[in-house]
Formats: structure tokens, sequence, C-alpha cells
């Protein structure tokens, strides 16, 4: 069983930064592939990034050049480094695991004001 334990959401103004942190557990593959979601009210959750294996990553067009997926493997861990955040960045952010059956992690509310 795939456990995810994320962390780093928070408030933060716009034009601020804001990095998650999602550890993973119980996994088989020692780099699997890992993702990031969001889900804004009343909205479906979208794919924000995702990083495969060998550090390959692709991103939403509304994120690119200022979030930054990355992953220590050692710790397990896959980060999302946020930059230049925007009010309309607000959402609940899910951590998910893609080798296999998808995992979700609990969620970590981001809020950026205005």
């Amino acid at each position: 069983q795939v456990q995810l334990v994320e962390s780093g959401g928070g408030l933060v103004q716009a034009g601020g930064s804001l990095r998650l942190s999602c550890v993973h557990s119980g996994s088989s593959f020692s780099t699997p592939v890992m993702a990031w979601y969001r889900q804004a009210p009343g909205k479906q959750r979208d794919l924000v990034a995702r990083i495969l294996g060998g550090g390959i990553t692709t991103y939403a067009d509304s994120v690119k050049g200022r979030f930054t997926i990355s992953r220590d493997n050692a710790k397990r861990t896959v980060y999302l480094q946020m930059n230049s955040l925007k009010p309309e960045d607000t959402a609940v952010y899910y951590c998910a695991y893609l080798s296999g059956p998808v995992y979700w992690g609990q969620g970590t509310q981001v809020t950026v004001s205005s």
C-alpha cells in the first residue's frame, strides 16, 4: 500500500513563493512516476506537473516557467517549487503516485492573495 504525505501549503501574497513536499512510502519502485495536481473550488482536478523516474518533467501551460517539480530519490520525496504565484493558483494541491494504481495524498491548501 503506497502512502503519500504532503506538506508545505499555506497563505502567500501574489508574487510570492511556496514549496510543497510529498514523501512516498510503500512503493516497489524506487523512482516511481509522480505528479502534482490541483483542484480549485467547483473545478475539476487538473495536472500541474509530472516527473518520470529518469527525471523528465512536464508542466501545465499555466505554470510553465514559474513552477518546478523535482525529486530526491534518497528521501523518497517529490517537491513542487512554486514561484511568482498568482491568485488563480489558489487550490488544493494533491500529490499523486502514477506507477500502477493511482494513489493520492491528502491534499494541501495553497491560497494566494492579491
